[in-house]
């Protein structure tokens, strides 16, 4: 912990004496468009590529094995509905968030298999974080891997990215950054022994060595918030969803790269 709040405490003064603009709004992608797998060394590179060295892929072989376990009421697995994984779930995951026209709201890949389990198997909906989700989520996005994301924007959605926008772009916690002072406005550049990355959330399940297990994209989000010291927002809350949009849109046509490997 202390670690981290001294590198974030070298970002602040960084990004003063680089004199940051905090006027900037617009909806930007970064030019040129880079996956944060640019950003790390060439062992986690490695890790990544290889499928029996990536660690990712032991919660994607869980999330296998629960595609075809019956579970609720229903005594119904995800194959039931779905079949094969491999063949149904292609470029599903490249469509998310999305709007959820039964509920009208926003909704990632980890609420809608949720979802799935309560509705349709008539089952305990599996905890945010728990290795059963992780699993099951990276499995699912595994199919899509390699595939760009294709992230629509029109009148069901524009009034959550407007809003997964401003949360972005605003500042936030005692150190009084956003997430565009990093990663919009200083990618590239080192912070101690590492390089700031874009921040795209394609390798999301993720496994950081730095947690030592598999996470999503809403714990790098508390990651993020912590470092700064700002309150913590609940995994699955609107406004993660928003911001996770935000970033969807952000990361243009970059390929989905789950189970991915980060520091």
């Amino acid at each position: 912990m202390t670690a981290r709040l001294l590198r974030f405490g070298a970002l602040a003064m960084l990004l003063a004496l680089t004199g940051a603009s905090h006027a900037q709004r617009a909806a930007v992608q970064p030019q040129p468009l880079k996956s944060g797998l640019e950003f790390t060394g060439a062992e986690v590179r490695e890790l990544q590529h290889d499928d029996f060295a990536n660690p990712g892929m032991l919660w994607a072989a869980r999330g296998e094995t629960l595609w075809q376990e019956a579970a609720g009421r229903e005594a119904k697995s995800c194959a039931s509905c779905h079949s094969d994984a491999k063949t149904s779930m292609q470029g599903v995951a490249t469509r998310y968030p999305r709007i959820d026209a039964g509920a009208a709201r926003l909704i990632n890949l980890e609420g809608r298999i949720r979802e799935c389990r309560e509705r349709r198997q008539q089952a305990e909906p599996f905890k945010y974080e728990s290795a059963e989700l992780l699993g099951l989520t990276a499995y699912v996005t595994q199919q899509s891997r390699g595939m760009p994301m294709k992230t629509v924007i029109d009148w069901q959605n524009r009034h959550n990215f407007e809003a997964g926008r401003a949360m972005y772009y605003r500042r936030m916690g005692q150190m009084n950054l956003s997430c565009a002072q990093c990663h919009q406005e200083n990618w590239g550049k080192k912070l101690g022994p590492e390089t700031i990355s874009q921040g795209h959330s394609v390798a999301y399940p993720i496994y950081r060595l730095e947690w030592q297990t598999m996470g999503s994209l809403h714990r790098r989000f508390r990651s993020c918030q912590s470092g700064v010291r700002a309150e913590l927002l609940p995994q699955g809350s609107p406004e993660f969803l928003d911001l996770e949009l935000y970033l969807a849109w952000r990361a243009g046509n970059l390929p989905i790269e789950t189970p991915g490997v980060r520091r």
